[in-house]
C-alpha cells in the first residue's frame, strides 16, 4: 500500500528537516516547502493527503494558505494541521476558525505529533465518501454539499451528466473497459471545470456513469457545452479500430440477436436556480430527472435545460 503524503510548510531549515525525518521514520512519505507561497503551489500542483501547516512562514502566513486552500475545490478535502508556536486561546482558534482541523503547539513532542497527524487522516478517510474508481467524492457528500449550497440560498446551477449508450459499451468490451471510459470522462469533467469554472465548483461521482457539477449559474451553460464538445472529439479513440471504421458496434439482445449501437455520447441536465426558484434538494432532483427523461430521447449528445417562461425543456444539441 503506497504511504500516506504529508506535505510540511516550515521555514525554519532546522524545524523543517526535524518534521520530515519524524514523519519519514513513522511512514509517511514527505514533501516540503520553504514558505506559504510554496506550500500552496505545491498542494494544487499535487494534492497531498494532510498539509502540516506553521504559522509564522514569509510571503504568505499559514491562516493565509490554511484559508486559500479552503476555497478551492480541488484542495478543500484535504485535512490541515497548524503548527504554531502561539498558545493562546485566540490563537488556536484563529487557525481552527480558518479551516484548520489540529494543531500543534511548538514546542512538540514527537509521539504527539504522530498521532495527531494519524488521528486526523483517520478522520479525514471515514469523512470522505469518494469514488474509488475515480477518487471523486460519492453519493453522501453530494448530497450534502447540494443542501447546503440550496439551504445558502446563494443561485447555484447543477450538472447531471451521463453517458449513453455505455451499457452497451460495457458489455462489448468489458468491464475494465468500461471503467477507463468513465475515468476518461471524469478528467474531462475535472479539466474543463478548473479551466472555465470557479474554485468554489463541485465535482461528485453519483456512479457507474453518473456525475453531477455544482457551480455557478453564469458558468453551466459553457462548462456543458464544453464537456460535451472534449467528450465526442476524444470517445471513437475508446473503440477498436474496426468498430471505428464501422461506426457502431454489436452487441447481442436477450435474444441472442446481434443489436447495433452507436458510439457513446452524453446526455447533460442543467438546473439554474436563478432561473428557476428552488427551496429544497427533492425539487432540484424532480426537475433534473423530468430533464433527463427528455433528453435520453434525443441523438447524440444534448445539453438539456429548461425554460425559463414555460418550464418546457430546451436543449442544445451537438
Amino acid at each position: 500500500m503506497k504511504p500516506e503524503r504529508i506535505l510540511v510548510a516550515e521555514d525554519d531549515p532546522s524545524l523543517r528537516e526535524a518534521l520530515g525525518l519524524q514523519l519519514a521514520a513513522a511512514g509517511f512519505e514527505v514533501e516540503t516547502a520553504v514558505d506559504g507561497e510554496e506550500a500552496l503551489q505545491l498542494a494544487f500542483q499535487n494534492p497531498p493527503d494532510l498539509v502540516l501547516l506553521d504559522v509564522m512562514m514569509p510571503r504568505r502566513d499559514g491562516y493565509s494558505v490554511c484559508s486559500e486552500l479552503r476555497a478551492s475545490f480541488h484542495t478543500r478535502h484535504i485535512p490541515i494541521i497548524i503548527l504554531t508556536a502561539k498558545s493562546t486561546l485566540d490563537d488556536r482558534m484563529e487557525g481552527l476558525e480558518g479551516g484548520a482541523n489540529d494543531y500543534i503547539t511548538k514546542p512538540w513532542h514527537q509521539r504527539e505529533l504522530i498521532q495527531r497527524v494519524r488521528n486526523t487522516l483517520e478522520w479525514s478517510r471515514s469523512q470522505r465518501s469518494a469514488s474509488p474508481l475515480t477518487g471523486l467524492p460519492g453519493n453522501l457528500t453530494i448530497g450534502q454539499e447540494i443542501q447546503q449550497r440550496v439551504s445558502s440560498g446563494e443561485p447555484l446551477a447543477m450538472l447531471q451528466i451521463d453517458i449513453d449508450y455505455f451499457k452497451a459499451y460495457n458489455d462489448h468490451y468489458n468491464y475494465a473497459r468500461g471503467d477507463e471510459a468513465i475515468k476518461h470522462l471524469a478528467r474531462i469533467i475535472i479539466q474543463v471545470t478548473k479551466e472555465r469554472g470557479s474554485h468554489q465548483d463541485f465535482i461528485g461521482h453519483i456512479g457507474g456513469d453518473d456525475f453531477v457539477v455544482l457551480t455557478r449559474p453564469q458558468h453551466g451553460e459553457g462548462l456543458g457545452e464544453e464537456i460535451i464538445r472534449r467528450f465526442d472529439a476524444t470517445a471513437h479513440n475508446l473503440y477498436e479500430p474496426e468498430d471505428r471504421a464501422r461506426g457502431y458496434i454489436e452487441v447481442p439482445n436477450r435474444r441472442h440477436v446481434p443489436e447495433r449501437f452507436p458510439f457513446m455520447s452524453l446526455t447533460i441536465v442543467l438546473v439554474s436556480t436563478d432561473r428557476i426558484p428552488v427551496t429544497h434538494v427533492a425539487q432540484l432532483e424532480d426537475i433534473a430527472r423530468e430533464l433527463k427523461t427528455h433528453g435520453k430521447g434525443l441523438p447524440g449528445s444534448v445539453l438539456v435545460r429548461e425554460r425559463r417562461s414555460d418550464r418546457a425543456p430546451s436543449e442544445l444539441r451537438h
